[in-house]
């Protein structure tokens, strides 16, 4: 097992370093985003660092409350992220939905991690992770790097940009579905106990808002 085990972490190494020689993509659309200071560009998100991460939260306008495998996710966040700025990194999520309906779901959940809203811009539709009613009626949309049917119009993801010293902004990747899987430290952790994650295939039906489980 352990050699298996070595064999992974030096796949998944390998991996990593492909990872960063993918092609970076020039992003040439000004988004401007609704922030807790105000209105932010794309470029005032990396914060005077270079390289930033977004979370494609899934909570769209009209949403009482985000989704709770987001939610699951996002739990962890708060910790990491002075560790992630040390490193030249900044981390923001970004949702459809407006500040407004956003900030009061943060609030109960305890969260401080910053979060801005695509409302009045297209970044959610460009980067693959919002969907109009247009494109759901058609033949699919384009979700994780393949066409597929939609019925929902938000979907989960990380996006991650890099910004020269010039101030170009570049895409240099994007992961969705079961590809944010990694960054959940509580699924890491069930992967080591007996039962493991004790799904069954179920998908994460045991997950519940941390506010809202029984006692």
């Amino acid at each position: 097992m352990l050699a298996k085990e070595k064999k992974f972490t030096q796949t998944r190494e390998q991996l990593a370093q492909r990872r960063r020689k993918l092609p970076w993509v020039k992003v040439e659309k000004e988004y401007v985003f609704d922030g807790p200071a105000g209105r932010e560009t794309l470029s005032d998100l990396f914060e005077k660092k270079s390289q930033l991460i977004v979370y494609h939260f899934m909570f769209g306008p009209g949403w009482k409350q985000g989704c709770r495998g987001c939610s699951f996710w996002a739990d962890h966040y708060d910790g990491m992220i002075v560790h992630l700025n040390h490193r030249d990194v900044s981390f923001v999520a970004v949702s459809r939905g407006p500040l407004a309906e956003t900030k009061p779901f943060k609030k109960r959940m305890g969260w401080s991690f910053k979060w801005v809203s695509s409302f009045r811009n297209d970044f959610n539709y460009d980067l693959n992770v919002s969907f109009r009613p247009e494109d759901t009626k058609g033949g699919g949309v384009l979700y994780n790097y393949e066409k597929t049917k939609m019925d929902a119009t938000d979907r989960e993801g990380i996006s991650v940009f890099y910004q020269d010293k010039r101030g170009n902004i570049f895409h240099t990747y994007s992961t969705f579905a079961r590809g944010i899987d990694m960054v959940n430290p509580t699924y890491q952790f069930l992967d080591l106990v007996p039962k493991g994650r004790d799904e069954h295939g179920r998908g994460q039906f045991w997950v519940r808002h941390h506010d809202r489980y029984p006692d």
